[in-house]
């Protein structure tokens, strides 16, 4: 199928499960998956599956639809009282997860990674429900990858993950975005530099650390004010620097920055006006973030995260860099080199040019459509599909 068609067929889903969750990069593509299965249709009836006290019990419903909580927990490096308690709590979720199939008789499943998505797909396949992981990393997490063998399918967000996946099984599609980072235009700059009382004829850089931020771009950022750099240089910051920093980066903000111009957020709701207002975005690079970036199309310094496993920020980032879409700053060199880098970019137009169009051209607008096309064709072909 080639997808974005609008038109209704037999293929059609009219119950789906979607599992899985605990950070923005799994909550963001089940929903952006949620919505073009209600593009679709309408009358498909989605249900989320997540895990108890993790943020999808909480962003799903706000969303618009609903979720129900497994009791399953992750598993600590060291020895601990959750470790001791975790074959009971995924026994229990399993059980539950089978309760949930028998009740809502989902004809597809899929499990977008996190706590949630291992014990559900387990049971659905089990069930002979059609399954399927939309991986978002390079490298993919550890419930996706023990789930590989019993998926029927697999939607990677980015090529190279035969090391882990079934070969015939694997369909590159992107990572799936919702629509509102789609379509961006900076003929409404000065507004979205507006919302966050920002200068509207200012140039403008966007640091983001992700939703729970990182303490290197801030100390990064915090030496930037320090020393004046911004003023000097003539840029504003929108500085994103994650709710649990948020009452010490205004403090220092407010200590330091009477002759400069800096907007701080711990978190940022309304992501797309912070990229209409940017001009250069330096970003840690998680696999949603490098999905967002690529659609918008803006020169990009990417910082991957040293903490991850198997340093998959490093390779995310690299799937840019290496098509000439964005440069690369290492997380151990960003508080001393920060203010150079965003100075070489700001002072070179032609290379903020060749970035943003080697970045755009990295972009998967159709990655959310591409997937559902996969999952219908699944079905189809399946026999759980009524019409075959």
């Amino acid at each position: 199928m080639t997808g974005r068609s609008t038109e209704p067929s037999s293929n059609v889903l009219r119950r789906v499960i979607i599992s899985g969750g605990g950070t923005g990069g799994h909550i963001h593509p089940a929903l952006a998956l949620a919505d073009e299965l209600r593009r679709r249709n309408p009358e498909t009836e989605i249900l989320f599956v997540g895990a108890l006290g993790r943020m999808e019990m909480d962003r799903i419903p706000a969303a618009g639809y609903e979720i129900i909580g497994l009791p399953i927990t992750g598993i600590d490096r060291k020895l601990s009282m959750r470790n001791v308690l975790f074959p009971i709590r995924l026994l229990r979720s399993v059980f539950k997860a089978h309760r949930i199939l028998r009740r809502f008789a989902p004809e597809v499943a899929v499990g977008v990674g996190g706590f949630a998505s291992g014990p559900l797909l387990w049971a659905a396949a089990s069930r002979g429900i059609p399954t399927v992981i939309q991986e978002q990393n390079s490298f993919p997490g550890i419930t996706n990858r023990l789930m590989a063998r019993r998926a029927d399918l697999i939607c990677a967000g980015f090529p190279g993950l035969q090391r882990w996946f079934p070969a015939e099984r694997i369909t590159v599609t992107g990572n799936p975005l919702r629509h509102t980072i789609s379509g961006l235009s900076d003929k409404n700059q000065a507004k979205a530099r507006a919302h966050f009382s920002l200068k509207p004829d200012r140039p403008t850089v966007f640091v983001m650390g992700g939703s729970l931020g990182a303490v290197s771009m801030n100390r990064a950022v915090e030496a930037l004010i320090k020393s004046g750099a911004p003023a000097r240089a003539g840029y504003q910051l929108l500085w994103q620097c994650g709710a649990r920093h948020l009452a010490a980066s205004e403090t220092f903000h407010a200590q330091h920055d009477a002759p400069m111009n800096v907007a701080v957020r711990g978190f940022i709701d309304r992501m797309d006006q912070a990229y209409i207002a940017a001009d250069i975005i330096a970003s840690r690079a998680g696999a949603l973030a490098i999905a967002e970036l690529a659609m918008v199309g803006k020169p990009a310094l990417l910082v991957p995260s040293p903490h991850v496993t198997e340093d998959h920020q490093t390779r995310n980032a690299r799937s840019l860099v290496d098509r000439g879409g964005a440069q690369l700053l290492p997380d151990n060199e960003v508080v001393a080199t920060l203010d150079a880098r965003l100075k070489a970019l700001l002072d070179d137009a032609t290379l903020c040019a060749e970035l943003s169009a080697g970045i755009a051209a990295c972009a998967r607008p159709h990655a959310a459509s591409d997937v559902i096309d996969q999952v219908e064709s699944l079905f189809a072909n399946s026999g759980a599909n009524p019409n075959n």
